[in-house]
């Protein structure tokens, strides 16, 4: 079974639009989306309902929307970094904001990389390029 990516997104159309692009750029790996940080707490932990591994599996790479209701990105961010099982899983943070004190706490707090979310098909495309460039590095 190919590894996943953990899309955590709390916009249907960021959804609909990265998983277009990923297709069109022909990246393999299966997306599987959640709509929050606490969905993707339990996704991470295999707690209920993605508690079968072999339909949840762990996922090669998180896409981690920065500003979402409830628990936010960074939170999820600092939560998978301390925990042994998830702390290497490259994290891509994802945000409408392009301020530079926002990058900095991605970054401070263990981002992979922090990516200024795309707002039309053709920036998209060029994100899933990176993502699958980064994806055969791990």
């Amino acid at each position: 079974m190919q590894s996943s990516i953990l899309l955590v997104e709390d916009q249907e159309t960021d959804v609909n639009l990265i998983a277009a692009s990923f297709e069109r750029a022909g990246i393999k790996h299966p997306i599987v989306s959640v709509r929050g940080g606490l969905a993707a707490m339990a996704y991470l932990s295999g707690d209920p309902p993605y508690d079968d591994r072999s339909r949840y599996p762990l996922p090669a790479l998180v896409l981690l929307d920065v500003r979402m209701p409830g628990v936010d990105g960074y939170q999820v961010l600092q939560w998978i970094r301390q925990h042994p099982t998830f702390a290497t899983i490259p994290v891509v943070m994802l945000t409408g904001s392009d301020s530079i004190s926002d990058a900095g706490n991605a970054y401070q707090l263990g981002a992979t990389t922090f990516l200024v979310k795309p707002f039309d098909f053709s920036n998209t495309l060029e994100l899933s390029r990176a993502i699958e460039r980064l994806l055969r590095t791990t």
